[in-house]
């Protein structure tokens, strides 16, 4: 897990604390299938146990998310993060970093949780091998200190996985 930023200790904004109340109602009434909110009294931080989809090489295995919103959620992407062991995945790093374009630079305002969660599952999903980035040893080195994904320039060069 990262450590927290200052701008991650600040409070939410009202936007975000009416937005992310709305968005845990409506995933209380209509939950994405394969995810579980694990409830507390933090609205800042969630805890979401993902479990891999039937017919995938994830099939029966059980992860949890971690998503931290930052003030300005929505108009900020959330930091989303596995908690380790993260699954062994092309575009996760072992420190649960994840490497999809939405958690960053095409994140939109009208994303939500659950929209993150499902493009996320369908990431797992869509794998064909159960491996590490190439390059996970040194990018894992360098996040020492409790970098947060949020921080690195990412490419986003291969959707095929």
């Amino acid at each position: 897990m990262t450590s927290d930023s200052a701008s991650s200790r600040k409070a939410l904004s009202k936007i975000a604390c009416n937005r992310l109340q709305k968005e845990l109602v409506e995933w209380q009434v209509n939950p994405p299938a394969g995810f579980n909110h694990k409830a507390t009294d933090n609205l800042k931080r969630w805890v979401i146990e993902v479990n891999g989809a039937p017919g995938t090489l994830y099939a029966g295995e059980m992860y949890q998310l971690q998503v931290d919103f930052p003030e300005h959620y929505p108009m900020e992407a959330p930091q989303v993060i596995f908690v380790p062991p993260a699954p062994l995945h092309p575009h996760i790093y072992s420190n649960g970093h994840i490497c999809l374009d939405i958690l960053y630079d095409s994140w939109s305002p009208a994303m939500t949780v659950s929209s993150v969660c499902i493009s996320i599952l369908s990431m797992l999903s869509s794998s064909t091998a159960k491996q590490r980035p190439a390059d996970n040893d040194r990018y894992v080195k360098n996040c020492k200190n409790g970098r947060s994904p949020k921080e690195t320039r990412w490419w986003f060069h291969d959707d095929k996985v």
